[in-house]
């Protein structure tokens, strides 16, 4: 834990100095709220001292700032200029203390308000930076709604746990034990009053947070399960509109939802217990001071003699000390319930931060893929180390530059797993996948990644314009190029038949596009990219035959030099391949032309007779 609240604390960067200047100004407030008291104490007692009141303004009224101006007003009229200026330098000097106070408080808010922020913006900087540059195998350890989570609610109470640690936790128990020193001083051995009060309400306040403590701790992963709930629903809605679980959907999130209110109401319940608590020590406290000290008092006016002196000002102060003292208890177990609500969220995002992607780049990278020749040897691949049976076992191919690839298999054959470890999505348990001559794992992983271009059939456009979607492959594009490549993808009539063309509205995901139109523009997106490799996995699943063809034309006679793999259901759209590799259980099945396969593959010669049938698929 100790390594992950470090690793947060680098994020502070910029903003170190305003963490630091926040406890020197909370010092420096909590000295002079805790000094006024006394000061005030004094002021009482010289107006006393110096004054016979008349019976309109007894002494035993002198608990006020209002009787305090009313003495001084009959002194000024009545005593003597050496009373006028002690007097006068008790007020100054209260003044000064309060302007000091009210300006430590200020700036120390704002000091802490920036600290915190600079945090916020920071760290949120930093777990989005160490997400990106995640492997796959990275991203699995993780769900998206759980990540979501820990970028907001999770930074957001560790930024506010923050704030109040550079603040509330300086200035809370400095007050406290300035507080209980200055009891003493003023009302000596009347101050044991708070040895035993104090142990009193920490006890109980500690029987209050270690209760709270339990439930806090189960509700951040209640926080997951909801955000689950929502973008399941958000991504999914057509599904759940089209088979009309509407109401099956509210419930799931009602449910999810009603779960985490029920655990806070039951944290607040127990927390709002500190209330009373505190104010029935409070009234005991004062009780217990004005009654004790008011017989101090008399007693030692009519007792010269008697054993202890207490004056009306310092009587004053340990009511003030009082307050002050229990107060900051209350705020130091509130302060432990914020904490403890913290440290749950630092280890969720220590856990982002201290992952280690499994894939780096290498200490002397090469900056140069010479061609699109591939070649696996003797691979093995797991998708953990602990996972009983491999994804891909003895994987042997060779396959040239500029040839086209196809690849077919059932659900679950190992098609996918295959290509990821091309462009070094994943890294090979054993064995080795070159490009160019060189192993994956020697390139530069952007210059890698330039290099192969890879199709999901899953596409995702992003919010904007067709252009800027386009411009992921090449930044410096020009509308030309953008058209031509748009023209091999067969999207260029879903740029013409947009009124601004190329700067056509790209909503969020792609909503406003079919998923054939959003598969061909990721296709001329991925050409954009001009790579000597490039990847379809199913990507032309969501168009017709003639259009999928003519993007394979189209990349054959454009791009001869690219080596293309296409991953397929359908055997028309590999037919026509240089080589056709049939996977199956993980491992290359048959590897041949489409005339070879129909001799020698049942699998592939199966999957053919079965597409070819009358009414099969075409």
């Amino acid at each position: 834990m100790k390594e992950k609240i470090k690793l947060i604390l680098k994020s502070v960067r910029q903003y170190k100095k305003y963490a630091i200047l926040t406890p020197i100004f909370m010092i420096i407030e909590a000295a002079m709220e805790c000094m006024m008291p006394f000061v005030m104490s004094m002021l009482i007692d010289t107006v006393k001292d110096a004054v016979t009141i008349t019976e309109t303004h007894p002494v035993s009224e002198l608990n006020a700032f209002a009787d305090i101006f009313k003495v001084v007003t009959y002194a000024n009229k009545n005593l003597n200029i050496e009373w006028k200026i002690s007097v006068f330098a008790i007020i100054m000097t209260l003044v000064v203390m309060a302007l000091l106070s009210l300006a430590s408080g200020f700036f120390g808010g704002r000091t802490a308000a920036k600290a915190s922020v600079g945090l916020n913006t920071n760290l949120r900087s930093d777990l989005y930076k160490k997400m990106t540059s995640f492997s796959f195998a990275n991203i699995d350890k993780f769900s998206s709604s759980s990540l979501i989570t820990r970028m907001t609610t999770d930074v957001n109470n560790v930024s506010m746990a923050f704030q109040m640690m550079i603040r509330i936790v300086v200035r809370a128990p400095l007050m406290m034990i300035f507080s209980a020193v200055m009891a003493f001083i003023a009302g000596g051995w009347m101050a044991l009053i708070f040895v035993v009060l104090i142990p009193v309400v920490s006890i109980g306040l500690f029987f209050i947070v270690k209760g709270a403590m339990k439930i806090f701790m189960k509700v951040f992963k209640r926080y997951d399960k909801l955000n689950e709930s929502v973008q399941e629903n958000v991504s999914g809605i057509r599904v759940v509109k089209s088979y009309v679980r509407e109401e099956f959907e509210k419930e799931k999130f009602n449910n999810a939802s009603n779960d985490m209110t029920n655990d806070f109401i039951k944290a607040e319940k127990l927390v709002a217990l500190g209330d009373p608590l505190i104010n029935t020590v409070i009234h005991i406290s004062n009780i217990t001071i004005i009654g004790l000290g008011s017989y101090v008092i008399y007693k030692s006016t009519i007792d010269k003699s008697f054993w202890t002196k207490l004056t009306v000002g310092q009587m004053s102060s340990m009511l003030t000390y009082g307050i002050q003292i229990l107060m900051s208890v209350m705020m130091i177990s509130m302060i432990l319930v914020m904490m403890v609500m913290s440290i749950e969220c630092i280890r969720r995002i220590g856990e982002v931060l201290q992952e280690e992607t499994t894939i780096k780049n290498p200490e002397n990278p090469i900056f140069k893929v010479k061609n699109g020749d591939i070649l696996f040897e003797n691979v093995n691949f797991k998708y953990k180390e602990t996972a009983a049976k491999c994804a891909l076992s003895d994987i042997n191919l060779k396959i040239k530059s500029g040839q086209f690839i196809g690849i077919l298999g059932s659900t679950g054959s190992g098609k996918t797993s295959l290509v990821n470890l091309i462009s070094r999505l994943y890294d090979v348990t054993d064995g080795s996948v070159k490009v160019g001559g060189n192993d994956v794992r020697d390139y530069d992983l952007v210059t890698l990644r330039d290099n192969v271009a890879v199709v999901l059939q899953k596409n995702v456009l992003f919010s904007g314009t067709i252009a800027s979607n386009l411009k992921w492959g090449n930044e410096n594009a020009t509308e030309e190029q953008m058209l031509n490549a748009c023209k091999i993808a067969q999207a260029l009539e879903i740029v013409e038949a947009k009124p601004e063309g190329l700067n056509s509205r790209v909503e969020q995901g792609g909503a406003n596009f079919s998923g054939g139109q959003k598969q061909r523009l990721c296709i001329a997106r991925a050409i954009m990219k001009n790579p000597k490799i490039m990847i379809l996995d199913d990507s032309t699943s969501a168009v017709d035959t003639k259009t999928d063809r003519l993007i394979r034309k189209g990349l054959k006679e454009q791009l001869p030099s690219m080596t293309k793999i296409v991953i397929a259901q359908r055997i028309s759209s590999i037919e026509d391949a240089d080589q056709i590799i049939v996977m199956d259980d993980g491992k290359v099945s048959d590897v041949g032309t489409h005339e070879q396969l129909m001799k020698t593959s049942e699998i592939y010669r199966d999957v053919f007779n079965t597409q070819n049938k009358v009414g099969g698929a075409q």
